[in-house]
């Protein structure tokens, strides 16, 4: 696990509180006011943020993101632009923040494995999320980035059978990204009554903290997962927050979400 995230684990247990991983998309509604809406998610309290990167065919996304996605792209984002003008000035206003990519496996590739690694290290990335990657066909990667210093994030899914979650969680890196509903991201009224259970098990196998996302949009949500999980991971919630009423709107969310996880 890269040194930033283990921190900030660290960091939030010895507050007594869980991990919150704010998501919001580079490029959204334009480059270098993506870079507000990041900062100002750090101002509300996030300990770890995710950066998406914009892709054509968002697969794992519901329709807050999607959106996200098409206005990034329109606005002129590319992986090597979010890597050379976004994350910079990211790192530079929340030094102490840890940062992690969140794309699709074809963006990595279509830029070159090890040259997204190296590029990614060197602008104070710190991990990254791929959720269209298989964990049979990761092992390949994850040497990759390992060998760059950049931790290869998994999800696990609520219909992962209990084997396959453990054997992901133990070849974790960074954090377990556990999706808490079957589907794509977006808020929930309600999540999963068995979710707690999945978390547990998830948590008794892996060596590194384990984190609910998918769904999660209020700070009640947050407390009741704070029991079962180290984090949690909030991103549909803060787009559409950042997208209707501006990067003060996602601080706001942040630090409501935040007052849920104190334990």
């Amino acid at each position: 696990m890269s040194g930033e995230i283990a921190q900030a684990f660290a960091k939030a247990k010895a507050r007594g509180e869980g991990v919150l991983v704010a998501y919001a998309m580079a490029g959204d509604p334009d480059l270098p006011r993506s870079v507000d809406v990041f900062a100002a998610l750090v101002e509300g309290g996030a300990d770890i943020v995710e950066i998406g990167v914009a892709f054509s065919d968002p697969i794992a996304d519901g329709p807050v993101i999607q959106g996200a996605s098409e206005r990034a792209l329109k606005a002129g984002s590319t992986l090597k632009r979010v890597l050379d003008e976004v994350v910079p000035e990211v790192r530079r206003r929340c030094p102490q923040t840890p940062l992690v990519i969140m794309t699709y496996v074809n963006v990595v590739m279509a830029m070159g494995e090890e040259r997204f690694a190296k590029l990614a290290r060197e602008r104070g990335v710190s991990g990254a999320i791929l959720p269209d990657l298989p964990p049979e066909e990761s092992a390949d990667l994850r040497a990759t980035f390992d060998a760059a210093g950049l931790d290869l994030i998994p999800l696990c899914a609520p219909t992962t059978p209990p084997a396959r979650a453990e054997a992901i969680a133990r070849d974790a890196r960074g954090f377990v990204y556990c999706v808490s509903v079957a589907g794509v991201t977006g808020m929930r009224a309600e999540l999963p009554p068995d979710l707690s259970q999945r978390l547990d098990l998830v948590r008794r196998a892996s060596p590194v903290p384990v984190v609910a996302g998918f769904g999660i949009s209020t700070e009640e949500q947050a407390r009741t997962l704070a029991a079962h999980a180290d984090g949690v991971v909030v991103g549909s919630a803060l787009v559409r927050a950042a997208h209707a009423d501006g990067p003060q709107a996602a601080k706001a969310l942040c630090a409501n979400i935040k007052r849920g996880l104190k334990r």
